[in-house]
């Protein structure tokens, strides 16, 4: 049986491949992109079955750029997990720390390991244009002086030692990633669905809006606005809520919804990710 292919922004070894180890454990192909947009193509073409996409950091907030392409694509949300972000320095065997004098990454990683340069002021950050690509950079070609910031899995799969684990500032640092796919996907059990709309400008109408919800004591977990474009100061509303779409109150808040908003589009309804 040939594994599903799934695709994911950044090298082999990125928390994005991690968190598609949540979803298939080691029954999947991996598809490393470029780019979140090559996800999407690869996605709606074919050649890859599931795309995974960063939608938002306990820490840095909001990917704005994977929920402008979840309205532009048309791609259906059918998962979510989240992965603990864990930094390490990481350098080629038999280099010790002593010998480290810049450590390369992605500079949002680079940001969240400040206290970390505090104390080793003798190691500069210098950016790079992934996590998991600078582990793979100073496994093939670095100097000897160079360490990469990158998790766990990347340093085992590029054969780097660990000479500090775990120097991000913040321990309680998660990534939410999305799981989506072409067709929507029948599961049973409790749900989350993700929602996009937006309204017309007018006094109250977002709080007429959101009352859809409140009146049917449907729980929202997450509300996010981002420009229309072509229309000054007018804004997409982004919402996750606890339920099902083939519920009848959420069917119903829906349709109340649909009454107020001029644009309205169900985003995915996907399993509820219990966590502790």
């Amino acid at each position: 049986m040939a594994k599903i292919k799934v695709a994911f922004q950044g090298e082999r070894g990125a928390f994005s491949e991690l968190a598609a180890q949540n979803f298939f454990k080691a029954q999947f192909t991996a598809l490393p992109c470029e780019t979140f947009e090559a996800i999407y193509d690869a996605v709606e073409s074919g050649h890859a079955q599931r795309g995974v996409i960063p939608i938002e950091n306990s820490l840095v907030g909001s990917i704005h750029r994977n929920y402008d392409l979840l309205l532009e694509r048309k791609l259906h949300v059918i998962g979510e997990t989240q992965v603990r972000i864990v930094h390490c320095l990481l350098a080629n065997r038999n280099v010790p720390i002593s010998q480290i004098s810049r450590a390369i990454s992605h500079p949002v990683a680079l940001d969240q390991c400040r206290q970390f340069f505090k104390q080793h002021k003798r190691i500069s950050p210098e950016t790079f244009y992934d996590t998991a690509g600078a582990a793979k950079h100073v496994a093939e070609t670095a100097p000897i002086g160079t360490a990469a910031i990158a998790g766990p899995f990347a340093a085992q799969l590029y054969g780097l030692r660990i000479l500090k684990r775990s120097i991000e500032d913040e321990k309680s640092n998660y990534t939410r990633f999305l799981l989506v796919a072409k067709k929507p996907q029948l599961f049973k059990g409790k749900a989350k669905t993700s929602i996009v709309f937006s309204t017309k400008n007018q006094p109250g109408i977002l709080y007429k809006a959101l009352s859809v919800f409140a009146l049917r004591d449907i729980d929202l977990t997450k509300i996010e606005s981002r420009p229309v474009r072509h229309r000054v100061w007018q804004y997409h509303f982004y919402i996750d809520f606890i339920g099902n779409t083939r519920d009848e109150h959420v069917r119903c808040a829906l349709d109340h919804l649909g009454e107020i908003a001029h644009f309205v589009r169900i985003l995915g309804c996907y399993p509820l990710k219990v966590t502790s």
